[in-house]
């Protein structure tokens, strides 16, 4: 199953009094497991960056002045996101800004039935634990070591690591998919082609049966040998 993990950074906490994405990053996920496609953009909003929310990511009036806008990327996005689940961290919030920045794009929104919010599995599987990233990175032993601030791709990779240990564990991935079946998830993609090795013999040979007989013939009165009579009597 495809899925994609996002993040954003913003100018503030409401599109609505008028905060504007600033940057988005997307990780394609394959059953579980990272496939290297990412999608990754900054935005010019338009506006001034709050000193507050430069704070959190660091980006400057400065850095993003020759960015492209939001509409100029939102089809490459959308290509890109496709009909996959959305996985985000409180995902409420990047989804509100997300849709809000659709909307102003005259583009459909992202129905919230693909929503899914990893803040909300944490809470639930670790309740009165603290859940934000961090905090999870830390539990699950993911290294954050490179999360000087915020940043929308760095913060998206971390979560799929995140949402592999909330969803099971990386043993997960170790589920093997056919070449073909990723292909046609995916069409146009390279995929790697697995060379599957013929089966290694593996039954046991005369001299291993004959001491494993010779072993049960030691033992005495063995349940099997009971259940076998009783079945014996019984189909008489």
């Amino acid at each position: 199953m495809r899925e994609i993990i996002f993040d954003t950074e913003t100018t503030g906490l409401s599109p609505l009094a008028g905060d504007r994405v600033v940057e988005i990053g997307c990780v394609e996920l394959f059953n579980r497991i990272e496939t290297g496609r990412t999608f990754h953009s900054y935005f010019n909003p338009g506006r001034a960056m709050p000193s507050e929310a430069e704070a959190v990511h660091g980006l400057s009036d400065t850095f993003l002045s020759d960015k492209p806008r939001f509409a100029d990327k939102a089809g490459e996005l959308m290509e890109f996101i496709g009909d996959s689940p959305l996985i985000a961290h409180n995902a409420g919030f990047d989804f509100g800004f997300l849709n809000h920045e659709l909307s102003r794009c005259q583009m459909d929104p992202v129905c919230l039935s693909r929503m899914i919010c990893t803040l909300v599995m944490a809470r639930s599987r670790h309740p009165g634990a603290k859940h934000s990233l961090d905090a999870l990175c830390s539990r699950f032993g993911v290294d954050r070591s490179a999360r000087v601030k915020h940043g929308a791709l760095l913060d998206a990779q971390l979560l799929a690591q995140v949402y592999v240990e909330l969803t099971g564990g990386r043993q997960i991935g170790l589920g093997l998919v056919s070449a073909a079946t990723a292909a046609a998830a995916k069409p146009g993609v390279d995929t790697p082609v697995r060379i599957l090795r013929p089966a290694r013999p593996h039954a046991a040979s005369v001299m291993e049966v004959e001491r494993h007989a010779g072993f049960l013939a030691k033992i005495a009165n063995p349940l099997w040998r009971r259940f076998v009579a009783g079945t014996e009597r019984g189909a008489a």
